[in-house]
């Protein structure tokens, strides 16, 4: 169960690690991460059964949502339109986009294909057991992940970034172009959200044109959650917090899954309950605001 519980939270810390990047570093609310998830399921899909290198699949799938979340930023720097309404029409045209990537097909079954996650369980199965070899492998995974974003945001391009979102103005008057900026963070933050549905796919053993569906509301939860377990300014600590609040996430979902039962819950109340969540972060968000600027008032 715990072993489980931490897989997928590692999986979908992906996912939240690209939202944190529209979401909190460049301030810019994205849709579109719900469009580009089941694109990286379904064009890893696509190329397994297809018979492709396994890795170059992997590459492909976060190119393609980096190609999508590029798209999301080009509408909204060239034409003008808002951050949000840019999103969401990337999103609803991806809908299309992936069912012409699964072959005018909703859902690709990977139940008899060979995927890396099977490969993972066939090689280190006989020595750590098939859910702990799959959990090492996404505990790399992600350290893998998380290092090269720690990485990045301590160059130039992340260091103006992270400006970019505080304040868009000091940025352009320092002779930055905000419109490459944006295309290169909404791109990455999509192809972050693509590789997360890619490995999404492999783990339940199908890609749908629906897994991405409300998926942006579960990774800001996720962002938010995190925030909630120690406070912090520097990038590496940031980055920290974003995968344990996706690891919380899912340890929420999972017993409200499985236990909810007590008190009148399904399954079909889980967004319900990411809703609830997201209200319960702000609130707490705000108190906790209001009691910070008290207290600077009253020394």
């Amino acid at each position: 169960m715990i072993e489980g519980i931490l897989v997928e939270g590692l999986i979908y810390g992906i996912l939240a690690l690209g939202v944190f990047i529209t979401f909190r570093v460049l301030d810019f609310p994205d849709l579109s991460v719900d469009g580009t998830f089941p694109l990286g399921a379904a064009v890893m899909a696509i190329c397994l059964t297809s018979g492709m290198n396994m890795g170059l699949a992997l590459l492909i799938s976060f190119t393609s949502g980096f190609a999508a979340g590029g798209v999301t930023a080009v509408i909204h720097n060239k034409l003008g339109v808002p951050s949000l309404l840019a999103g969401i029409l990337t999103m609803t045209m991806l809908w299309s986009v992936n069912i012409r990537v699964l072959g005018n097909r909703a859902n690709l079954p990977l139940l008899r294909v060979d995927t890396i996650l099977t490969k993972i369980e066939n090689v280190f199965a006989p020595f750590f057991g098939e859910t702990a070899a799959v959990l090492i492998f996404f505990i790399l995974v992600i350290v893998v992940i998380k290092v090269l974003l720690d990485l990045f945001f301590h160059t130039d391009l992340g260091l103006t970034m992270g400006a970019m979102g505080d304040n868009e103005q000091m940025v352009i008057s320092q002779g930055v172009n905000p419109e490459m900026v944006k295309i290169i963070g909404v791109g990455l933050s999509n192809g972050l959200a693509a590789l997360s549905g890619a490995f999404a796919a492999q783990y339940q053993g199908f890609a749908d044109v629906n897994l991405g569906q409300g998926i942006v509301v579960s990774g800001l939860a996720m962002v938010m959650l995190g925030e909630f377990l120690f406070s912090s300014n520097k990038i590496g600590l940031l980055t920290i917090r974003v995968v344990l609040g996706a690891v919380l996430y899912k340890a929420i979902m999972f017993f409200g899954r499985y236990y909810g039962y007590y008190i009148k819950l399904t399954p079909n109340d889980l967004k319900l309950i990411t809703g609830l969540l997201i209200i319960l972060c702000l609130i707490i968000t705000k108190y906790r605001s209001k009691s910070l600027s008290f207290r600077r008032r009253k020394k």
